[in-house]
């Protein structure tokens, strides 16, 4: 769409961002409320896999939410965030800047080929 040039490029920014951060809001969500279910054999989170999510969520604090642009690594931990219960507005704030700078970074590498 920004190769087209038939969106405005901050349309195209907002709308990814957006529907990105409400995304990992939905993972934050779901992690307040998870653990109550872990001993359901449909649980869809490995035991292992919540363990290593938790466990760089301790490590690292809050600000491994900024890899949560990452594909595999950023969903599980804004579960963890969610399951470790990270405040709400820290974490929309810290979310939204590491989607915001993907999404950033991309356009400027996509403009580059215009």
């Amino acid at each position: 769409m920004l190769l087209r040039g038939t969106y405005q490029p901050w349309a195209l920014l907002a709308a990814a961002s957006v529907g990105n951060v409400l995304g990992s809001v939905v993972n934050w969500g779901l992690g307040r409320g998870l653990l109550r279910f872990q001993s359901y054999r449909w649980f869809p989170v490995t035991p292992a896999r919540l363990g290593e999510a938790a466990d760089w969520y301790r490590r690292f604090g809050r600000w491994s939410l900024l890899a949560s642009w990452m594909p595999v690594i950023g969903d599980p931990l804004t579960l963890a965030a969610g399951v470790l219960r990270e405040p709400f507005w820290s974490f929309v704030a810290i979310v939204t800047v590491a989607k915001v700078g993907r999404y950033l970074v991309l356009m400027m590498i996509v403009s580059k080929w215009l």
